[in-house]
């Protein structure tokens, strides 16, 4: 006689039995057969579907307390859907156990298929992860991934505190400083080989020194704890610059285009103080000056005092009125030649000058130095930013646009609106001008 196993099944009809009595297994399973003889036709006898295999082993759990019996009966079927619903119903019309009075009720009918149907789902979920994450990379991958490993291993300890820099902290004019060292490694898988980590709020001495020697921007997260250590660096070391990254975000995470975009948009510790401090100092200015002036007033006065007449202040008026005669302008001198005339109005970059003077800031970036351009974008000369104002003057004319690591100052405006220069491109600006056309990120994009 054949017989189903439960893992060979396709449904299991699982039942509860509560009996008012005392009774054994072999007792549940007679009843089972003996008062569902005959009640669902020769097709559906459970003698018949268990010697034909088409039902399983039923299999009975019953304990026995307090001289009540109860448990649950397990029916493995591979029938259809009706005809297993069928014989689990047909379970419930049993009514008595031996002397016993029973009550079976089917909970439910489970299909194994959907169990199997999951097992398999979270199973193959599983072997594709493992095969997804033991893929061969590809080159690019392969290739950013070396990149990293260099510029991680690039990364020195500087100081007596053996603070994280990176490599080209010794010989750079221009350092940033960050907070921690993932700062700096994330710098450097961006090309910034000249940050260092303060590692803290408190400022290491080897930070103060190395701002007294070099010029520095202080970059931080763009949270409290960064204007937090932006205070404390205002404080106690010279800081040139100062930007933060945007808020919310800290600096290890930011994209290489998120860096740039940052570092363009730093300003002077000045202005930091300024926007910070609407007062701008003065207080701290006037209590200087009362000192001062408090200082000034106990040195003792000289007691000789020159007497002067009458006569010596006529003489004094009319020296007075002489010479302000002589400060005028003679006719010969209103009669020089006239300085050139400046642009009426700013000229527009074409798209081929906005590529052009884009592709020249990004390489000025934290340079400090400046492109000096004729009509045909070529090369004039590069100088520092601070003799830029010089340079500009001494060429007398013939300069059609300058490119610059700064910010575009009155002075530097001025300058080129004498100079009658077309544009002026600057990492930042506050400053407008009506014959000069002044660009800035932002405007090249």
């Amino acid at each position: 006689m054949a017989k189903i196993a439960q893992i060979s099944a396709k449904y299991i009809v699982h039942s509860t039995i509560s009996i008012d009595g005392v009774v054994d297994r072999p007792d549940v399973i007679g009843a089972i057969f003996g008062q569902t003889e005959g009640l669902l036709g020769a097709d559906l006898e459970l003698r018949e579907l268990q010697r034909s295999g088409r039902i399983g082993r039923i299999e009975v759990n019953v304990t026995t307390k307090g001289g009540k019996t109860a448990g649950e009966i397990i029916i493995p079927s591979s029938l259809d859907k009706a005809e297993t619903a069928i014989v689990g119903a047909a379970l419930e019309i049993i009514q008595r156990i031996g002397p016993c009075n029973a009550a079976l009720k089917v909970t439910s009918i489970e299909d194994i298929r959907i169990s199997k149907r999951k097992f398999v789902i979270e199973r193959a979920k599983e072997l594709l992860k493992n095969l997804m994450d033991g893929v061969m990379p590809d080159s690019q991958e392969l290739a950013d991934e070396v990149a990293y490993s260099v510029r991680v291993m690039e990364i020195t300890e500087y100081g007596r505190e053996r603070l994280p820099a990176g490599p080209a902290i010794d010989e750079s004019d221009e350092v940033i400083i960050v907070e921690g060292r993932a700062d700096v490694l994330n710098l450097l898988k961006h090309g910034f080989k000249n940050a260092i980590a303060i590692n803290g709020t408190n400022v290491p001495p080897s930070i103060a020194d190395l701002c007294r020697q070099k010029s520095v921007t202080v970059f931080v997260d763009g949270d409290r704890g960064g204007d937090l250590i932006i205070k404390e660096l205002l404080a106690i070391a010279e800081v040139d610059f100062i930007t933060k990254a945007p808020d919310g975000k800290e600096v290890e995470e930011l994209t290489k285009k998120e860096i740039h975009k940052a570092i363009r948009s730093r300003v002077a510790s000045e202005q930091f103080r300024m926007e910070k401090d609407p007062n701008g100092g003065r207080d701290d200015r006037q209590r200087r000056d009362a000192a001062r002036e408090t200082e000034r007033r106990e040195q003792p006065v000289p007691e000789h005092r020159e007497e002067r007449g009458p006569r010596d202040d006529r003489k004094s008026r009319d020296a007075s009125r002489d010479a302000g005669r002589d400060d005028r302008p003679s006719r010969d001198d209103r009669r020089a030649p006239r300085a050139p005339e400046r642009r009426a109005k700013a000229a527009e970059p074409s798209a081929k000058e906005k590529s052009s003077f884009n592709e020249m800031l990004e390489d000025l970036i934290g340079t400090r130095g400046a492109y000096v351009l004729d009509k045909e974008l070529n090369i004039l000369g590069k100088v520092p930013v601070s003799e830029l104002d010089a340079t500009v003057k001494s060429l007398k004319g013939g300069v059609y646009a300058v490119v610059f690591d700064g910010e575009a100052e009155k002075k530097l405006v001025d300058v080129a609106e004498e100079a009658n220069i077309a544009f002026l491109v600057a990492m930042s600006s506050k400053v407008q001008s009506a014959s000069v056309a002044i660009l800035t990120p932002e405007s090249l994009e």
